[in-house]
């Protein structure tokens, strides 16, 4: 299997139980995640060697956001350890017509604060085969954009593939400041992924489809990953297309371009949602396990749609299924009978 790299921030997540609402709790649960430790524990249940790189406090809480990626297979020895606190994020879980919300207390955490002196990536990078980040660790700060730079250039150094997630965050940056960001970092790009507000509050591209309306048909996505794909470079360029027809009960399907052809998934009804946080992120680590390992970028996708409609069946953040659970989904087993 391969060497897959990611770069961001692990944050403890403090959820209330249920569907419950933050102001009538006492208690919250605790959960880890964040976007590229997501992508690195999906790629390490697939069997890959998973390195998730950050920086951590050296006290008892650094250490089990530590242990929490230990635990799913994630080599942490590129971890730096230091810095004074471990992000945060409340996230209160949605049902029916109520949406869910998530409440952000990570500034100053270690990688926010995190310096060039902290990685040695031209290491870190040696025999990778695959550099994935998303558009959430640049909004940190200033300083994790500039680590995300040099991650990049590294990656490039050593032929290494880059992935990137779009993943904009309106509560971390404005789009402008996003896009002063991301487009310079997109020369270094190779497989570029987000869904149509990401394209277009990141990079200025806007598709012709309304998501609102659930009108996803792909024939919209067509001049935009064109356009993408003619300035940037990209050697792929894919999007999720949800239609969220409320909290819990969403439509759920994905395209892909490689410059010649277009491919569209099928459609998955998605109803109860249990927790959509991190399906993006299951997305990407099951489209960076595809085209690593499977003969088609249609038969990439199909894994990738398959694996990210599992996991908003799992509560937490992590994707938490076998690659032979996804075959198993994307081969047509969807009526969800006990496996015995």
């Amino acid at each position: 299997m391969s060497k897959i790299v990611t770069l961001g921030e692990i944050m403890l997540r403090l959820s209330p139980a249920a569907c419950h609402c933050f102001v009538q709790v006492d208690s919250f649960d605790v959960i880890w995640g964040g976007g590229e430790a997501n992508v690195a524990v999906s790629c390490a249940n697939y069997g890959h060697e998973a390195y998730f790189v950050t920086k951590l406090p050296k006290h008892e809480i650094g250490q089990a956001a530590f242990n929490a990626l230990r635990r799913y297979g994630v080599d942490t020895r590129f971890i730096a350890r230091g810095g004074d606190r471990v992000g945060i994020y409340y996230c209160e879980t949605g049902a029916s017509m109520r949406p869910s919300k998530v409440i952000y207390d990570r500034a100053h955490s270690a990688i926010a604060e995190a310096d060039p002196e902290d990685f040695d990536f031209d290491a870190i990078m040696k025999d990778a085969d695959w550099f994935h980040w998303s558009g959430i660790t640049p909004a940190i700060s200033d300083k994790a954009a500039e680590l995300t730079r040099l991650a990049c250039q590294a990656a490039k150094r050593h032929g290494v593939t880059v992935s990137v997630d779009l993943n904009f965050r309106k509560k971390l940056w404005t789009k402008e400041k996003a896009q002063s960001v991301m487009r310079p970092l997109m020369q270094y790009v190779d497989v570029c992924i987000g869904n149509e507000e990401d394209a277009e509050l990141c990079l200025g591209f806007k598709p012709d489809a309304d998501v609102e309306g659930g009108n996803t048909d792909a024939e919209g996505y067509k001049g935009i990953f064109a356009a993408m794909m003619k300035e940037f470079g990209f050697r792929y360029v894919a999007s999720t297309l949800r239609e969220s027809y409320s909290a819990t009960h969403n439509g759920w399907k994905a395209m892909i371009y490689d410059g010649k052809e277009y491919y569209q998934s099928k459609r998955y009804d998605i109803n109860p949602i249990i927790d959509r946080v991190g399906g993006g992120d299951s997305f990407s680590g099951g489209l960076i396990h595809g085209l690593l390992t499977m003969p088609t970028m249609g038969d990439a996708l199909e894994f990738a749609v398959a694996a990210s409609a599992l996991k908003q069946t799992i509560n937490g953040d992590f994707n938490l299924v076998s690659a032979e659970e996804v075959h198993a989904l994307a081969g047509g087993s969807a009526n969800g009978r006990v496996q015995r």
